[in-house]
């Protein structure tokens, strides 16, 4: 099967190479099953080199000041910028979302996160500890890390890598990164971008190929100082296994719950709701998994998703601008919607619309929305991470009960609650062990600088990305003690 784009070589060391074994995989469009393009399948030795690149770059980025490495970046961003509509093509191509807006939106947010990083890490200050002995004199200050392997999803092919590569490259950190083998052509053509815009030899690199070949030879690779990770709660902890004692900024999985209280604005909760749902066909870590609805709601609200659901999505071809919501990407995510869908009818509930793949397309990826009414609290869709078009509802009667039902399944990611009330948002804001509550708003809502990642001892990850927390994250403390009496 010919590729669309032809042959895509890898990024190591300021050079386009080939794999080791001379090996090629083919990145497929979920849409149409056909192949966008042929990129390396990495090896071990690949890896390696890549790790000895990064190593070798580092110290001349690191040498550069704050003010260069800005300059850098800001330029990275002009050339993405002017690039925009034809890197969003190929995001579109092989991950399957709408071209307009989500892959041209997505490209914009990376643009934005390469200034944020070039901005904010001008003011990142160190700071002068008093001491009790009066000759001495302490500083503290940031340092780099040094190598950082970066690791990253198809979701968001673009926008999840730069939340790690640009406070990296900002901090003075060099970067091989493996990302997702479906998106790999995008992340190739985003690499060749970065480094065309001056980027030392060697700072930026790009591994191709299957994850679970040369994933752990990347995360426990001597040379490889700190972990960047997004993706699922099982590779995530794994890696966090074989890259112990590195640094690691880990965001996994979430299955957050959206909780619908008996006082909610119902116009503002469903319109959220649609949004939190159906954005890239669900496949989204802050999606509304479940919702959560005080039974006296759950039909009402269910009827007017449904309503808005059939007035509103159209499925279709990704790269056609009347396409609301393209295929899922890969078959995996497919067959968890038939199991999900399947077991929460088994275990009672009502089928109000999908449920079941969409037929007259050229592939079996695309998903008809689903909306499930009275799911019970052991059904998978309660406690487990769906990752596609569904909103299931899970009714409840009492606040606590709402609070007992949002801990099952142990994510701590996001949550959203609807509330006319400050006192009930206070309440659940304060008692749901999740990293961030929105009030009133899709679960989706983030900004490139709010501080994100999931509650501590829950299945999604540790540490904060956005803004200065991504880059204080990736940054070494030093601290300097100076006898002046000497």
């Amino acid at each position: 099967m010919a590729a669309i784009y032809g042959q895509a070589k890898m990024l190591i060391g300021g050079q386009a190479v080939a794999s080791a074994g001379n090996s090629v995989i083919q990145t497929v469009n979920p849409a149409t099953g056909e192949a966008v393009a042929e990129v390396p399948s990495a090896t071990v030795e690949d890896v390696n080199t890549a790790v000895i690149a990064a190593q070798k770059a580092q110290p001349t980025l690191a040498a550069m000041t704050v003010w260069e490495r800005a300059a850098l970046l800001g330029e990275i961003a002009d050339r993405l910028e002017q690039r925009k509509e034809e890197l969003a093509v190929v995001v579109s191509l092989e991950s399957g979302k709408p071209l307009h807006p989500e892959a041209v939106g997505e490209i914009g947010a990376a643009v934005q996160g390469f200034r944020n990083a070039a901005e904010l890490v001008k003011w990142l200050d160190g700071s002068v500890v008093a001491t009790e002995d009066p000759h001495k004199r302490v500083f503290s200050f940031y340092v780099p890390r040094g190598v950082y392997a970066v690791v990253t999803p198809f979701n968001f092919p673009v926008n999840i890598p730069v939340e790690y590569i640009a406070p990296a490259i900002a901090t003075g950190n060099s970067v091989v990164w493996l990302p997702a083998l479906g998106t790999s052509y995008s992340a190739i053509k985003l690499a060749e971008i970065m480094q065309s815009a001056g980027l030392p030899t060697g700072v930026i690199n790009v591994v191709t190929g299957d994850g679970s070949v040369i994933g752990d030879a990347l995360v426990g690779h001597p040379g490889v100082n700190g972990i960047g990770f997004t993706g699922s709660t099982e590779t995530g902890s794994r890696i966090a296994q074989q890259g112990s004692g590195k640094a690691q900024l880990m965001e996994f999985g979430g299955n957050g719950p959206t909780i619908v209280l008996e006082d909610a604005d119902l116009d503002c909760a469903v319109d959220a709701v649609f949004t939190s749902c159906f954005v890239n066909a669900g496949q989204t870590c802050t999606s509304a998994e479940r919702i959560l609805i005080h039974v006296d709601l759950q039909e009402a609200f269910a009827h007017r998703l449904r309503d808005k659901v059939q007035k509103t999505v159209q499925l279709g071809d990704p790269t056609d601008p009347q396409t609301t919501m393209g295929p899922l990407h890969k078959e995996s995510i497919a067959d968890k919607m038939d199991a999900h869908v399947a077991d929460a009818l088994q275990k009672g509930a009502t089928l109000l619309c999908g449920g079941r793949r969409a037929a007259g397309f050229a592939t079996d990826l695309f998903y008809e929305p689903t909306i499930l009414t009275g799911c019970a609290q052991d059904s998978r869709v309660n406690l487990e991470e769906t990752f596609g078009p569904i909103a299931p509802f899970v009714p409840f009667t009492t606040h606590e009960e709402a609070l007992a039902i949002a801990a099952q399944g142990n994510f701590g990611l996001l949550a959203s609650v609807f509330t006319t009330s400050a006192k009930h948002a206070f309440h659940f804001t304060e008692r749901l062990r999740s990293g961030i509550v929105t009030i009133n708003e899709h679960s989706n809502y983030w900004e490139l600088h709010i501080p994100f990642g999931g509650a501590a001892g829950t299945k999604s990850g540790l540490g904060r990305i956005g803004g200065k927390h991504t880059l204080l994250a990736m940054s070494d403390v030093k601290t300097m003690i100076w006898d002046i009496s000497r």
